[in-house]
């Protein structure tokens, strides 16, 4: 694999920060948030010192029961290419629900949600890489990514998972330490028997990231500051193996720049140690999987296996966002934190999205949204969903202060158009009203 070195996420809040940044030798960057032909001005300053650019993509779903959309997978090629970029990554994921294969809505989280740890789920997975990978003119590597609930009746270990997921595949893993620690506390999985099962020659890169823990429950936020439990971690793993680059991901409340240059030291120290620790022989091993070379070709997963795998996601998708009964076997308190969680998260990305609703709507945003997300599960992307809200509180005649609704009303015709869109019952109710106003 590319040697990478030490890097950060780049974000637009931290971009000025970054380029200041000394021994930075790479960033990523949020593939859905850049666009090829207008690249920010940061990234291409930092490109055209020699910074290499990696795009993340966040909303491919490639756990999720359908085939990867063709549209997604030709705009994460295109990231690539304008970035020239030697590798993609994304996530072992599903981030939708229903459709065709259900008869149902399709249904979408606005999150990463873990994928079943089942042998359906890793042949479907396993194709869905396969045609990602025929799609992309870089190779393909993949997230762990953290879980606040576990699927009952899983077959295989997250090592287990990630080995033989490699050696179908030939996919390139992204390790992230903090996801492992999310897990050995919501989950009660061992990290170090997960990295001790991971084929380590396949790791692309690192992430090490913070978090917070809240009435038993780790919550990866990327918005703390990284915990000694992450970085320990990040030791084992630089016990075992080299990796080619590490990187740190903030994601909300960003520090002052001496603060994030202090945890890059932090994480450096960690990689060091583990040298060390290898050097010295106490090392805890290579870690397993199989070598390079030879990809085994899976034999293409049956219709079943992927409608087994639709209605399941369906279900646990459905209960999460739609309020329907929890499925037999899952962990109810768990599943509430998640859909708390969820919620919250769409809440957080509309204010992002269209920064104008917490403005107009003031303190009562944030109520406001989350009980119009209890009745209104998400169809479409963020910036649907702030319209398909704003219609909501229209329609219900709200906010109650008029010149709160006149602005508001402003605002949804000037972003819906003269034309009605696609966007439900309720929007075409709001449009009604608004004409009759």
């Amino acid at each position: 694999m590319r040697r990478l070195g030490t890097g950060i996420g780049w974000r637009p809040e931290i971009a000025e920060a970054v380029e200041r940044m000394p021994g930075i030798d790479w960033v990523e960057v949020v593939a859905e948030n850049v666009c090829p032909g207008h690249l920010p001005a940061s990234l291409l300053r930092l490109r055209e010192r020699g910074v290499t650019v990696i795009p993340h993509g966040v909303s491919l779903g490639l756990g999720g029961a359908d085939r990867p959309d063709e549209a997604r997978l030709t705009a994460l090629a295109e990231r690539a290419e304008a970035l020239g970029s030697p590798l993609v990554t994304e996530h072992i994921a599903f981030v939708r629900a229903g459709g065709p294969l259900t008869a149902s809505h399709c249904l979408e989280a606005g999150h990463l949600l873990p994928v079943p740890r089942t042998r359906d789920a890793l042949d479907v997975l396993c194709e869905n890489v396969r045609i990602a990978q025929d799609a992309l003119p870089v190779p393909l590597a993949l997230e762990n990514i953290a879980a606040l609930f576990s699927w009952p009746g899983e077959e295989l270990t997250e090592g287990q998972f990630l080995s033989e997921l490699v050696e179908r595949t030939g996919v390139r893993l992204l390790i992230d330490v903090a996801n492992l620690h999310t897990n050995h506390v919501n989950r009660g999985e061992d990290p170090a028997e997960a990295l001790a099962a991971l084929p380590v020659e396949a790791i692309a890169y690192v992430h090490v990231a913070g978090g917070f823990e809240r009435d038993g429950v780790w919550h990866d936020s990327h918005a703390h500051p990284v915990p000694r439990p992450v970085l320990d971690i990040l030791t084992d793993l630089a016990s075992r193996t080299a990796p080619p680059g590490v990187l740190l991901e903030r994601d909300e409340n960003f520090p002052e720049p001496v603060e994030l240059e202090r945890e890059l030291t932090m994480i450096r120290d960690a990689v060091a140690a583990g040298r060390t620790r290898a050097a010295g022989g106490t090392g805890t091993g290579a870690g397993g999987g199989p070598a390079d070379g030879g990809v085994a070709a899976p034999a293409r997963p049956a219709v079943r296996a992927r409608e087994r795998l639709a209605v399941a996601q369906a279900a646990v998708l459905s209960a999460l966002v739609a309020g329907t009964p929890v499925p037999e076997g899952f962990d109810r308190v768990r599943m509430a934190v998640q859909a708390r969680a969820l919620a919250s998260k769409r809440a957080d990305v509309v204010a992002k999205v269209a920064p104008e609703l917490p403005v107009i709507l003031g303190a009562g945003y944030r109520a406001a949204f989350l009980d119009y997300a209890r009745v209104r599960p998400m169809s479409g992307g963020y910036r649907r969903d702030a319209l398909d809200f704003a219609g909501h509180l229209l329609a219900s005649g709200r906010p109650e202060d008029a010149d709160a609704r006149r602005r508001l009303r402003e605002w949804w015709l000037d972003r819906a158009g003269p034309a009605p869109r696609p966007g439900g019952r309720v929007a075409r109710v709001a449009r009604r009203l608004l004409r009759a106003a």
